[in-house]
């Protein structure tokens, strides 16, 4: 299973791309997706926060998933965020998924109703067992108002068919009992950009960065840097990035990404759909630096 994502490195947390009218920009989705390979960017995750999942239909999220796998043509891995609060429906997303070419996906824990650590076991246990493609837990208490714990997060690494985890709280003591107590083999991504070089000199594989959107090769870099032991190099990457680690949330994500990318002409304009808004102008400086 581990195969599936390569190990670990740089994946990006894929913004998607829209026109002014609010369409899905597929041409400058192309675009981004071959930006990312030759930058050097590990795996796409599309379809999750960043990617505005929740506001697309079904019909768009099957156009971006069969354009994404198109582009990228196996050459790095897919992973597609199928997850929500009804185990159904995310089966349902899973098997679209896996039926347009993704190689994994990625299954935030049920956000709003909050469930007991047991509920969440059940959860992805079940969904594991009846999946068409490996899970990445995705644990983001801060948006979702549950945390998946530590002994929940051990105990399903032992399923065959959960094959890591992206930790997005930005706790760094949560990496080493993890290594320790998880199956071999188990991932651990950070979805932290702020912490994510320490948390993968402390033994974390990669990042599912917001970042890297528009700072694709020096992700990467840091990343492989850090994986590698060469503290000083990927300090010294992380240092130029630190801003942009902050900046990239002075509003809700991915309105500065958009924005950003829309400076920079990777993308025709910064539009998000509701209820995310464009980045207010007295934000502008500050994300552009």
């Amino acid at each position: 299973m581990e195969l599936a994502l390569n190990g670990g490195g740089s994946y990006v947390a894929l913004a998607t791309p829209m026109l002014t009218d609010g369409k899905v920009d597929e041409y400058n989705l192309k675009k981004l997706v071959l930006w990312h390979l030759n930058e050097g960017t590990n795996g796409i995750v599309a379809l999750g926060t960043t990617g505005e999942a929740s506001t697309l239909n079904q019909k768009e999220k099957i156009k971006i998933i069969q354009i994404v796998k198109n582009e990228i043509s196996n050459k790095i891995p897919l992973v597609v965020g199928t997850g929500g609060v009804d185990p159904v429906k995310v089966l349902e997303n899973t098997k679209i998924a896996a039926e347009n070419g993704a190689d994994a996906c990625l299954m935030v824990t049920p956000y709003y109703v909050k469930p007991t650590q047991k509920g969440l076991v059940k959860f992805y246990e079940m969904l594991a067992n009846e999946s068409d493609l490996p899970i990445v837990l995705y644990n983001v208490p801060g948006r979702t108002g549950v945390d998946l714990k530590h002994d929940a997060v051990v105990h399903l690494s032992m399923n065959p068919g959960i094959i890591g985890i992206k930790d997005a709280t930005g706790d760094l003591n949560r990496v080493k009992p993890l290594l320790e107590k998880c199956e071999e083999g188990f991932l651990l991504y950070s979805g932290d950009d702020i912490s994510c070089r320490e948390f993968v000199e402390k033994g974390g594989h990669g990042v599912i960065s917001v970042t890297a959107n528009v700072a694709p090769n020096k992700m990467a870099k840091m990343v492989e840097c850090a994986a590698k032991g060469l503290h000083e190099e990927a300090l010294e990457i992380d240092e130029k990035l630190s801003k942009l680690h902050t900046n990239l949330f002075v509003e809700s994500n991915p309105i500065p990404v958009k924005w950003a990318l829309s400076r920079m002409g990777r993308i025709e304009s910064p539009v998000c759909r509701l209820p995310l808004t464009e980045l207010e102008n007295e934000h502008f400086k500050c994300v552009e630096e």
